[in-house]
């Protein structure tokens, strides 16, 4: 009864993912969903890919987090429209919470990020309408996450080693990490870079603008 009951849910989150997408391309808004543990450094990457993008295209943001706006109030700071969602409680954002921040959000969206809650378990479980997953990982972290939380990596188009200049200081092994990477997800973008020093921001951005063909 237990699975029928999560399988229910999961079946309508889809449908309610699949009416979102539906509305993103009808608008021609490209949407990416960022995912990763507390304090991986998302509001970071997006601050550093927003900034030199702001001024050509129009840009949105959803900021999910479980209690308050910290790092909505940091993205607005970057002069674009962003929407806060507090889940109360839930690891996770769903399709039902992204369609009632889309309606908060200005109708001509070239570019729309969802920052999730900073989890490794639910967010990847949750289909949100999105076109992209990208995943966050950051050198303390370890390199054990892949093997801990593999449909994190699994199911995203991208994954971001963030903080690579502690890697002189942390037990972090970026060409071993890439090597577990490429065994469980063979096609996906893998980008080492510091939102700190911005090495390796550039692949990551030239990556972006190649996806996205407006950028």
């Amino acid at each position: 009864m237990k699975i029928k009951v999560v399988k229910n849910i999961l079946a309508a989150n889809d449908q309610l993912a699949l009416d979102n997408r539906k509305r993103f391309d009808a608008d021609h808004t490209f949407v990416i969903n960022v995912m990763s543990s507390p304090g991986a450094g998302k509001t970071s990457l997006l601050a550093k890919t927003i900034s030199p993008l702001k001024e050509k295209v129009k840009i949105g943001v959803i900021e999910g987090d479980i209690q308050g706006d910290n790092d909505a109030r940091l993205l607005g700071e970057l002069g674009i429209p962003v929407v806060q969602f507090n889940t109360g409680g839930a690891c996770h954002l769903d399709a039902n919470m992204i369609a009632k921040c889309r309606a908060d959000l200005p109708a001509e969206l070239d570019l729309l990020f969802i920052e999730n809650v900073g989890n490794l378990v639910c967010p990847a479980e949750f289909n949100l309408g999105e076109h992209c997953k990208v995943m966050l990982t950051s050198t303390p972290e370890g390199l054990d996450k892949i093997d801990k939380y593999p449909l994190m990596f699994m199911e995203s188009q991208v994954v971001i080693v963030n903080k690579i200049d502690l890697v002189p200081y942390v037990d972090f092994d970026v060409p071993d990490f890439l090597e577990k990477l490429k065994k469980i997800n063979p096609t996906a973008n893998a980008f080492p870079l510091s939102c700190k020093t911005g090495e390796g921001l550039s692949p990551w951005c030239d990556w972006l603008k190649s996806t996205v063909d407006f950028l």
